[in-house]
């Protein structure tokens, strides 16, 4: 079920698909059987993309967030199977998306130690895991896009940090995860800069072919910046005019092929960005291709991601289709 104009005023309720941004029926099987606590269907779908980084990273960041609170069934898999790389890969990222699920919020004004302590060591759990991962398929960027994700969980030195990065990148130059990983990692919010970090995503776009959904790191970046200078959270107050000028500049640098596996992604962070901007016609021409499917960023930004998303297409009088 997509997404299509409405000619009525007022836009029909829409169904909204959350967190869930790809095109991958394989992977929609495979999440909900993991889902009914089916897990022998989470390593079918990811061994099937072995070869391709980029589907491979999406499969497990999906399966994993589909498996939190269900580790001990992954590890018992691993168990009877223990050089099998997909699963210690499977076992490790569940392991981190758990632990970010316990992530106590650092602005309350008391944070109890043995809260952090839980979150870090339930972080710190998945470093054997993606490590034996990584030995067993050495050419494999994705456990060490998992790992970034750990060193920024575990707020690890910055050598650890861009360690893990050229591990990444060293394997697959393009992968879109790793970037998205490597600009968190350089965001305000996580002791970076806003500038090194919209350099890095000016200069990741600047490498990618056009037609590449790396051209969405930039709206991403920007989103990012005024989140973590806690801009008010309003339609009118996300993008200066200087970064809505270059929002826009860098969309008609992705032609919105639509085959890559991030490209739905890529539609909610520019639809949601012109959106924003009160920029109608591309808003709607970017969500209409979302397939009504979307993901937790940039959506998360503004509140619960399936109220947002909805709230933007309603607005936009886009309908079910």
């Amino acid at each position: 079920m997509g997404v299509a104009e409405a000619d009525t005023i007022r836009a029909r309720e829409l169904r909204v698909i959350v967190d869930r941004p790809w095109a991958d029926a394989m992977l929609d099987d495979a999440v909900a059987a993991v889902r009914r606590k089916m897990f022998e269907a989470g390593p079918i779908a990811i061994g099937a993309a072995r070869g391709d980084p980029e589907s491979r990273a999406l499969r497990i960041e999906a399966l994993a967030r589909a498996a939190v609170g269900h580790s001990r069934a992954i590890e018992a898999l691993t168990a009877r199977d223990r050089a099998n790389p997909d699963l210690w890969l499977w076992l490790g990222r569940t392991r981190v998306e758990e632990a970010w699920t316990i992530k106590p919020d650092v602005r309350a004004r008391a944070v109890q130690a043995r809260r952090v302590r839980a979150f870090q060591e339930a972080m710190e759990s998945a470093r054997g895991p993606l490590l034996t991962a990584a030995s067993l398929a050495p050419s494999d960027p994705v456990p060490w896009e998992s790992i970034m994700w750990l060193c920024l969980g575990l707020d690890r030195p910055r050598q650890e940090k861009d360690a893990a990065w050229y591990e990444a990148v060293r394997r697959h130059p393009t992968l879109f995860p790793a970037h998205v990983a490597r600009l968190m990692t350089l965001s305000p919010a996580w002791g970076g800069s806003a500038q090194e970090m919209l350099e890095f995503a000016r200069r990741a776009v600047s490498r990618a072919p056009d037609g590449d959904p790396m051209a969405s790191l930039v709206p991403l970046a920007h989103f990012e910046r005024v989140a973590a200078e806690r801009s008010p959270m309003s339609r009118g107050g996300w993008f200066s005019d200087g970064a809505l000028r270059e929002v826009v500049s860098h969309s008609g640098r992705w032609l919105g092929r639509d085959g890559h596996p991030r490209s739905i992604e890529a539609h909610n962070l520019f639809g949601a960005a012109f959106y924003l901007a009160d920029l109608r016609r591309p808003a709607r021409g970017h969500l209409m291709r979302t397939g009504g499917r979307a993901s937790r960023l940039p959506w998360s930004y503004l509140g619960d991601p399936a109220q947002q998303f909805q709230r933007a297409c309603g607005r936009l009088h886009l309908v079910a289709a």
